[in-house]
């Protein structure tokens, strides 16, 4: 139950954030957002606020931020519908009503509709009940009820498709950017409760007869020095030594004030078939707690991860990492019950990996993400005019084919690997 909870609420923020990054740009370019949704499937909760709908959907693996003006939003009044309409004293609609065919509102005027532009001009144009033809303006936030259901409606400038390639961009771009910017802030929480890592080289604990200890090597000795090479951070130490395998160094430490030079011979271990030299010290970071290099700190730790993911993902596309080193929900769902259990601080650190993960995976260009969308607004922006709608339609369908594809794959090779 405590894996569950963790992570949901791990799930849960970083959707959270990423569907909020769209929807403060949209709301920023005058973009008139419908829904604002974390998980997905059946809805198990909504609220709405003002023109949006806030909602909490059944399944916790994703969510979505749904613009006006986007596929099958658009409200259309066809010749010959028979509408309702409820006008204000200067005779604009404020609501229509679809399949009403009681007088139970007393103010609510029948037309048969003839004409109708609900996007850029506004009106509503058909025959009253005395077969005279009429035209009624129609409200910028005039509601459309249909079947109970309402929908306020969205004025061609309110839509996303009418504002210009850098709003629409921008919108799209803030998602993943938001997943940035979550784990910037986890990794300067982190440093403010935790305490920032200064990495200095000072030895925490000397392992009985290895070369370190052979040598004189004390805990609290601060190694600055191998072979004249400075050392400044226990990075720095452990790669020197790694490097080092059956050689003899000399280790200058500081002690008490005074140096001590210190000849050893490296001892070499064989990891993943490689000699990697070790000298038998222990090491545990001191911590500092400055509210300044917490900042420092969360900006460092944000890039370094996004380095690494990278790197990782180059290795993926080169071939040197299969596709079976990916996971889905049930890989990460399992990866977060093991890291559960390392405490508060290391799950953190979890969530703010996954946050950027999520960033970078977003911002690929492939159809689908926010980075596919991108690539069609950076030829937009190339070509002076948009795409065919249908055609990039198709495109980011068939690229959701592909994902949901690789999905079952990665969730199917998940299950292998931890069940079976």
């Amino acid at each position: 139950m405590q894996t569950a909870i963790a992570f949901i609420l791990i799930f849960g923020l970083l959707v959270f954030f990423h569907e909020l990054g769209h929807f403060l740009f949209a709301k920023r370019a005058g973009i008139m957002v419908r829904e604002f949704a974390i998980g997905m499937g059946p809805k198990i909760y909504g609220k709405t606020h003002g023109e949006t709908i806030y909602t909490v959907r059944l399944l916790p693996i994703g969510g979505y931020v749904r613009m006006a003006g986007e596929d099958m939003d658009g409200i259309e009044l066809q010749p010959g519908y028979r509408v309702g309409l409820i006008v204000d004293e200067d005779n604009i609609a404020k609501k229509i009503i679809f399949n009403q065919n009681n007088r139970q509102l007393p103010d609510l005027l029948f037309l048969e509709v003839e004409r109708a532009d609900l996007e850029r001009e506004l009106f509503i144009e058909g025959y009253d009940e005395e077969e005279k033809l009429v035209r009624y303006s129609v409200a910028r936030d005039c509601v459309v009820v249909e079947n109970g259901r309402e929908t306020v409606i969205a004025p061609y400038d309110r839509q996303f498709n009418a504002k210009t390639v850098g709003q629409r961009a921008m919108t799209i771009f803030a998602g993943p950017l938001f997943n940035f910017i979550l784990a910037f802030f986890i990794y300067m929480l982190i440093g403010l409760l935790n305490g920032v890592p200064t990495y200095e080289p000072i030895i925490t604990e000397v392992v009985a007869n290895d070369p370190a200890a052979q040598a004189g090597m004390l805990a609290g000795d601060k190694v600055t020095s191998i072979d004249g090479q400075a050392v400044e951070k226990w990075q720095d130490l452990a790669a020197i030594v790694q490097k080092r395998p059956n050689q003899e160094i000399n280790v200058t430490v500081e002690r008490g004030g005074q140096i001590e030079n210190l000849n050893m011979t490296v001892k070499a271990v064989e990891q993943n078939g490689e000699k990697l030299g070790q000298i038998g010290v222990k090491y545990e970071s001191p911590r500092v707690y400055n509210p300044l290099k917490a900042v420092v700190y969360g900006a460092q730790e944000t890039y370094n991860m996004t380095v690494k993911i990278f790197e990782l993902l180059g290795l993926l596309i080169t071939g040197e990492f299969s596709i079976e080193v990916l996971s889905g929900p049930v890989g990460i769902y399992k990866t977060t019950e093991e890291v559960a259990t390392w405490g508060i601080f290391a799950l953190m650190n979890f969530a703010a990996m996954l946050s950027i993960n999520l960033g970078i995976m977003n911002l690929l260009p492939l159809p689908a993400l926010d980075g596919g969308r991108l690539l069609f607004f950076g030829f937009e922006a190339l070509r002076g005019k948009p795409i065919d709608r249908q055609k990039e339609g198709m495109v980011h369908f068939v690229g959701i084919v592909l994902l949901m594809i690789l999905m079952v794959v990665v969730t199917w090779n998940d299950i292998q690997r931890f069940f079976f």
